[in-house]
Order: C-alpha cells, then structure tokens, then sequence
C-alpha cells in the first residue's frame, strides 16, 4: 500500500502515523524495511543532533556563533529524511536544515564557519552532495529543479530533495518549483515541515488551502501529509517519494506536521509572544525521540546506557568542530575577492591591490 495520495484525496487526507506517541506500531502494514541496527543508528542521529543544537544556542548566547535556527523537536523530519536518501542524492536545504547537511557528510567544523560568515563554510567538499543553506525563503524549490533536471538530462538515477517551512509555502518559488517540476516529471522531492508557524504568523492566517500537500494538485504532482514527529513514518513517505522520482513517475509534495520547540532564530525571536505554553506542552508530549525511544525499547535496542554514550558522543564531536573552526585562519577582505571570480575582472584586481596596500602599512 502507498503512503502517498492522489491529488484529489490530498484535501482530506489525514496525516500518516506509523508510530503512536505511546510508541506502538498502529501501522505495521507500512513498516518501513530496517535493520535493528538501522534503527539504533537512527536513535543515535536524533538524539546527537539534539543534543548538538543545544550546545549550539549556547555557543550563540556566548558570541562563538552568529546566526543560528535551533532545530529541537524537528529531528524526526530531519534525520528520518536524509536516511531514506542515498549519497549520490542531493540535498538543498533551507537555513534550519544544517542537520540533514551534516549527515549527508558536510563537516560540522565548516558548519559552525558558515554561522560565523566565514568563506570556507561556503567550500563544500566535492564528494558532498549538497548546496549551501538558502537564506531567501523558497528559493531553494526553484533550484531543486534545476538540480533535477540536470538529473533527468543525464540520465542519472538520483533524485534532488528540499526543505522549507510552511512559510515558504506562500511564496511564488515554491509555486514555480511544483509547477516545472510537475511539467517536466522531475526527480524531485519538496519536503515541507510545517512547524505551524511562519515565524510569528500562524499557518491559517498563511493560507485558505486545507493544508500543504493540497497545493501539489495545482502543479500535477503527487503529495503526501504526515506525522512530521515520527521517524518511521518520514523515512516511508521519504521512501516512497525517491522511488517515484527514480521510476520517472515525477515530483513529490510532502507536508510533514512537526513543532520547533525554540524561537525561529536566535537573532531576537520571542516565541512566547505568539506561542501559548498549553500549545508547547502539548507538542512536547508528541516528541519525536521520546517516541522512537520508547518503541526501541519494547524491542531491547536503546538503553539509558546507549543515551548517555550518545549525549557524550555529542558533546565531544561539538567541542572539538567548534575548537577547529576557532583555529581555522581568519578571513581576509582579499579572500574574498579571491573566491568571487576564476579569473578577477580589472575592477576588482585594483581593489584587491588597494586593500593589500592598506594593509601592509
């Protein structure tokens, strides 16, 4: 059986759920086929990575890094996601999605550069399937098809995935990205997790649309809702939407409902102003490890004992990313204007020589 839906029962289509919030299988039609050590892994990346982003707004607070989208409750979406790919896929993320980055192998030492404005963190690794986070909203839907459609006119059997908030969902590159990708059966995958908030704005005052997924009816390409707080459930619908594109059966739209448990940046962001503790406490009761958790535990494959080796895993890996991007050689103006061009036009020739002047004296 599909997750996924036609575009016409995408309207009333009630969010996939593999894994109840009490941990139990209520689905176990849609299993997804894993290892038990496929499972542990998956545990391991969710509950590093929770760790990492809290290590990481406190490396914020301390000025040790610049800006920074905390990521808490959004691991399921997340790691899930970049588990159901292969290396070869490529990922274009938003700003939030440092995390799928880093699994699909970009270092987290270059990581926390790219947070600190830092060149280098731009040098992604030519094995590194990746492209830099999109700060613009949306942008990032347009370029997946381009991605893709390289893909398609190289026969090449990959598929390109991106991320976005709901947010982005309002925007016209989304619009654009669905609708070629929709014309021309791409290999490619929006991934849309709507955490209910486009910063402060509340989804139903974003949109009239029942929901995300809908939207995919427009464009002529298959959607899916999910639980974006279990994993299990991603990693299917994640599954299900790279076989699509790798058949040449066209893009996916998957809306997946999850909860960011911190404020949309640390640059300034009160989530208390237009989030009720009531709504919080609530999605915290849905949490996507202590779901995964409780149900690898009935199968004996988590202990405190595996937590805690992870949680100092965690710490150990952040500590020694942020000791070498302290050590990493600042960057210089000349630098950058060296990394601009392959070969430097008149104009910016002189005024790497007038600032290589300047700084001689």
């Amino acid at each position: 059986m599909s997750v996924s839906t036609s575009v016409e029962q995408a309207g009333n289509q009630e969010p996939l759920q593999i894994l109840a919030e009490d941990g139990t299988v209520v689905r176990p039609d849609l299993m997804p086929e894993l290892t038990d050590e496929q499972l542990r892994e998956i545990m391991r990346r969710m509950v590093f990575t929770r760790v990492w982003d809290q290590r990481a707004i406190s490396l914020n607070r301390q000025g040790r890094l610049g800006f920074y989208a905390p990521v808490a409750g959004q691991e399921a979406t997340m790691i899930g996601s970049e588990f159901a790919i292969a290396k070869e896929d490529f990922i274009l993320p938003s700003y939030r999605d440092i995390p799928q980055m880093v699994w699909h192998g970009y270092p987290m030492y270059q990581a926390f550069l790219y947070s600190r404005g830092h060149l280098h963190g731009g040098q992604i690794p030519e094995d590194v399937n990746v492209l830099m986070p999109q700060i613009i909203i949306a942008s990032q839907c347009a370029q997946s098809t381009g991605v893709a459609m390289g893909f398609k006119l190289r026969n090449e059997k990959r598929v390109a995935i991106t991320y976005f908030g709901d947010g982005a969902t309002s925007q016209g590159d989304f619009y654009e990205g669905i609708n070629f990708a929709g014309v021309y059966k791409l290999p490619v995958i929006f991934f849309s997790q709507n955490n209910g908030y486009a910063i402060s704005v509340p989804f139903e005052k974003q949109t009239a649309a029942a929901n995300i997924a809908v939207k995919a009816q427009a464009a002529g390409i298959a959607s899916t809702r999910i639980d974006g707080m279990d994993v299990l459930a991603v990693i299917k619908a994640t599954q299900e939407a790279r076989e699509r594109g790798l058949n040449g059966e066209g893009a996916t739209l998957i809306e997946a409902l999850t909860y960011r448990y911190g404020p949309h940046t640390m640059a300034g962001d009160d989530p208390t102003r237009y989030r009720t503790g009531e709504e919080q406490g609530e999605w915290e009761q849905r949490d996507p490890l202590i779901r995964f958790r409780k149900f690898l535990e009935t199968k004996g494959l988590w202990s405190e004992k595996d937590e805690e080796a992870t949680i100092e895993e965690a710490k150990q890996a952040v500590a020694d990313a942020i000791k070498k991007a302290d050590e990493y050689p600042k960057m210089k103006v000349s630098d950058l204007i060296d990394v601009m061009y392959e070969t430097l036009p008149p104009g910016l020739e002189e005024q790497k020589a007038e600032y290589l002047a300047k700084e001689s004296k």
